[in-house]
C-alpha cells in the first residue's frame, strides 16, 4: 500500500463504506473482520492484490494503464493466466473506484477468527498465484490455443469452448 498510485486505500475506503451502509446488519458478515486491501502491487499493466471484507475475500485486478484495460460488461468472466494456473475473474464496477475484475477466494468469511488471520491468508493466496508448483496435475498449457496465455477471456469466449475444454478448466 506504499505506492501513491496504488488503488489499495481507495478500495479499502469504498468497501468500508459499503460495509457501513449496504452490508449493515447482513447475516453473512463476520464482524470480527475489517476491510483490508492486501499486497496491491503492479502486475503487468494492472494492479493486483487481495480485497478482504467481512463478507468476502477476492483477488482483485484494477487498471494501472487504462489503454491496456479489457473493459467488458458487468458480470462477464475474464480468465487470467498466472504461473499457478488460469483463474476466472468477474467484471465489476463501483462508482467511486471504477471497473475492476474479481476472483472469489472465500465467501462468506466465517472460517477466519480475526483480521490478522484473514490478512495472512490473503497474502498467502496472492503469493501462491506466482508459484508454479500449485499447477501440479494440470495440463501444462491450460489456455485454449486460440486464446493467448495471459490475455483475458470473456464469459462468451469461455462458453464457446468445446465441452471437454470447459470441464477441464481449459
Amino acid at each position: 500500500m506504499n505506492d501513491p498510485a496504488s488503488p489499495a486505500a481507495l478500495l479499502a475506503a469504498t468497501f468500508s463504506e459499503i460495509h457501513r451502509t449496504r452490508m449493515a446488519g447482513m447475516p453473512l458478515s463476520n464482524e470480527a473482520l475489517a476491510v483490508d486491501a492486501v499486497d496491491f502491487a503492479p502486475w503487468g499493466h494492472h494492479w493486483l492484490g487481495v480485497l478482504v471484507t467481512p463478507w468476502f475475500m477476492n483477488l482483485v485486478i484494477m487498471p494501472r494503464e487504462r489503454e491496456h484495460w479489457c473493459a467488458v460488461g458487468i458480470g462477464e468472466t475474464l480468465c487470467y493466466t498466472f504461473p499457478a494456473g488460469v483463474f476466472g475473474f468477474i467484471a465489476a464496477r463501483e462508482p467511486s473506484i471504477g471497473d475492476y475484475h474479481a476472483c472469489s477466494l472465500f465467501s462468506p468469511m466465517f472460517e477466519f477468527a480475526d483480521a490478522e488471520t484473514a490478512r495472512v491468508a490473503a497474502a498467502a493466496a496472492r503469493a501462491a498465484l506466482f508459484d508454479a508448483s500449485h499447477r501440479e496435475g494440470l495440463d501444462p498449457d491450460p489456455a485454449p490455443a486460440e486464446h493467448p496465455a495471459g490475455a483475458p477471456m470473456s464469459k462468451r469466449e469461455f462458453l464457446r469452448l468445446p465441452d471437454a475444454d470447459r470441464e477441464s478448466g481449459r
